[in-house]
């Protein structure tokens, strides 16, 4: 204790302040301690003075960063934005085309199936008409060897001179055959001629009704690989999605309530038997009411976007510090509208622990959606909601680092990356 005294008698030596008076004088005495606390809290008050200052020139100037950083990814999230509805446009004009080119192929099949049927039809004609000819000509041909033996027979008698016919009418008789034959020779060359003539011309039918099924084909090919190529992806996208395909066309095939109902089966053959291109044009009939079901399933499902304003991706969907993130998270002022990403029901709307003000919707095939971390709530239990309505605020309730929405999708009860609704909704619709 002497040795820490003598150290700050040398540092802080003793000193005595003088107060004088017009009758008395007096002095304060400074111990050496005593200027010692006197500058150690000095010295501690400049310090933090400087070190708040610090903290806020460095808090001002991360701020103005910060502001510098939201205003860089607006505005790369709006070019984002605008680059995909020109693409979402350009797509629907393709959409378009395409939806009018098939429109005028299936205009051209229609036409070509008329013909083919007019090819039919003629090439069946000609084959009754060279049928008929046919056993008009083995008719001709048995009068003909009849008249013949006849003949032979008659000239055989008159060699004979035995004929018992006089001579007048056995002459008759003679003049009458010869009439005969000459007629039977006649028809004979006509019937062969118009033969010839009607297989000529069934061969030209064969030829063209065989050119029109080679451009058949080639149609419906080509109908076919487009069919592939528009269904896949959407067949891709509907798994990725955690939905089964398969399922769910049945199921809106079931509640389905759309004019006309499912497109009706063609029928080209007029005789009973299997027609293969009758198959082929209702596989592409399946195909495209396939098409359709899924439009009306994506007009049902959640594939719009829960937020419209500015903002920003801060947590996707997966592993974050050591626990699954079972949403994807958007952060943008408090107040900001979030709104619903689908048609359905509300079945929760209030507080819950870790995601504060919570709204679940339940929508078709099985689908939940969640809206966490609210300000504010707009809809109530048991609402009907539409795809785009605003349901609530953007807030920072519940365990939040700050203002966003936390944004889940589940599928049967398991949590599904909202992304892949999100980009399916942007690049496919």
């Amino acid at each position: 204790m002497q040795g820490v005294h003598s150290a700050l008698e040398r540092r802080f030596p003793e000193k005595r302040l003088f107060i004088r008076s017009d009758t008395e004088t007096r002095f304060i005495r400074l111990k050496s301690e005593t200027q010692a606390v006197a500058w150690l809290g000095a010295t501690l008050v400049v310090g933090w003075t400087i070190v708040a200052t610090a903290v806020l020139l460095m808090d001002s100037i991360g701020a103005g960063s910060y502001r510098a950083q939201a205003l860089r990814d607006q505005m790369i999230y709006e070019d984002r934005l605008n680059a995909l509805s020109a693409e979402r446009d350009a797509r629907a004009e393709e959409a378009l085309a395409a939806q009018q080119r098939f429109a005028t192929t299936l205009d051209q099949v229609s036409v070509m199936q008329t013909e083919l049927l007019e090819a039919e039809t003629r090439a069946h004609e000609l084959r009754t008409g060279i049928d008929v000819m046919q056993t008009k000509l083995m008719e001709m041909r048995r009068e003909r060897d009849a008249a013949r033996g006849e003949a032979v027979l008659l000239a055989a008698r008159l060699e004979e001179g035995g004929t018992g016919l006089p001579g007048d009418d056995m002459t008759g008789m003679l003049d009458l055959v010869a009439a005969a034959l000459s007629e039977t020779a006649e028809a004979r060359d006509t019937i062969a001629a118009d033969a010839a003539e009607a297989l000529e011309l069934a061969a030209e039918a064969e030829l063209e009704l065989r050119l029109l099924r080679d451009k058949n084909d080639e149609i419906f090919r080509q109908l076919e690989e487009a069919m592939t190529i528009s269904v896949e992806p959407l067949d891709r996208m509907f798994r990725e999605a955690g939905l089964n395909p398969d399922t769910l066309l049945t199921a809106v095939r079931r509640g389905y309530s759309g004019t006309g109902g499912p497109l009706t089966p063609l029928s080209f053959s007029t005789r009973g038997a299997p027609d293969a291109d009758a198959a082929r044009a209702n596989e592409i009939l399946d195909g495209l009411d396939r098409i359709n079901l899924y439009r009306i399933a994506a007009e049902r499902a959640p594939f719009a976007m829960p937020v419209r304003d500015s903002f920003r991706y801060t947590s996707g969907f997966g592993m974050r510090w050591g626990r699954m993130h079972n949403g994807t998270d958007f952060a943008a002022p408090i107040g900001t509208p979030i709104y619903a990403t689908a048609d359905g029901v509300v079945i929760e709307a209030g507080w819950a622990s870790g995601y504060g003000r919570l709204i679940k919707i339940q929508h078709e095939f099985g689908i939940e959606t969640r809206y966490a971390h609210l300000n504010q709530i707009r809809v109530s239990v048991g609402e009907r909601v539409s795809r785009g309505q605003r349901i609530g605020d953007m807030g920072n309730s519940g365990r939040s680092t700050g203002p966003h929405l936390h944004y889940e999708v589940r599928v049967g009860g398991r949590p599904v990356n909202p992304m892949i609704y999100i980009r399916a909704g942007q690049d496919v619709f």
